[in-house]
């Protein structure tokens, strides 16, 4: 069973960003590879679903859970 941690805010320093860039940038994954292969796998969710899509924009507001980490994207 996977531990909840509370939500950290991370500020991106504009209003959007792609779900993979995100998860280096939040410090959730360390490479490429590690974030490709995690969202196939489907262990990453954007507000609460599955979300398989490298590219998918995210906007401020949105969360991100890996692991039970979950960061928001803040401005």
């Amino acid at each position: 069973m996977t531990t909840q941690h509370p939500i950290r805010d991370v500020p991106i320093g504009s209003e959007m960003i792609r779900l993979g860039q995100f998860l280096k940038f939040a410090g959730l994954l360390d490479s490429g590879g590690d974030v490709k292969e995690a969202i196939i796998d489907g262990f990453v969710s954007v507000n609460g679903e599955v979300d398989r899509r490298r590219g998918r924009q995210l906007k401020v507001g949105d969360v991100v859970s890996l692991d039970g980490h979950r960061v928001r994207v803040c401005p």
